[in-house]
């Protein structure tokens, strides 16, 4: 299994794995997973790497269905400015790739940030750590095992 399914595992969290067949070809992983799962899209969420103040990486954790909004995600981190990762550097801090960069299980706990639209479900889906695989679960559960804070960050 993912270190993200081995985190709740250990932490005793209920959740649920989907597994989907990948595409190769697709580059949308959040759209293809909604559409191969048979999932609303405000209820699959992608997991975005950020840059604080260009220096401090930091998670993001957003629906498919909106965009990532940077000033508001700084805001909500107590930073300046935020800027998407390079994503070579996202995959090395995670240790996770592309497409399958997972908020749980990650090589250290970053800060961390979810749209607060996750509160409305009563159940959402992150990466489970590798593409054709997501998590199904609490988005408070989520919070308190990533020590992060809901916010309005996506548009």
């Amino acid at each position: 299994m993912t270190p993200a399914v081995n985190q709740l595992k250990k932490a005793g969290i209920a959740f649920t794995l989907h597994h989907y067949e990948h595409s190769p070809a697709s580059t949308s992983y959040g759209e293809e997973a909604a559409a191969r799962l048979g999932v609303s899209e405000d209820r699959i969420f992608k997991t975005l790497m950020v840059s604080l103040d260009k220096r401090s990486p930091a998670v993001s954790i957003v629906p498919v269905s909106g965009k990532l909004n940077l000033k508001a995600c700084a805001a909500a981190m107590g930073a300046k400015k935020a800027a998407m990762a390079d994503p070579k550097e996202a995959e090395r801090v995670t240790g996770y790739v592309r497409g399958g960069i997972s908020p749980l299980g990650q090589k250290k706990q970053l800060k961390t940030v979810i749209d607060s639209s996750a509160l409305e479900c009563e159940t959402i889906y992150v990466s489970a750590g590798k593409r054709g695989l997501q998590i199904e679960l609490a988005a408070r559960d989520l919070a308190g095992l990533t020590g992060a804070v809901f916010a309005s960050i996506s548009s």
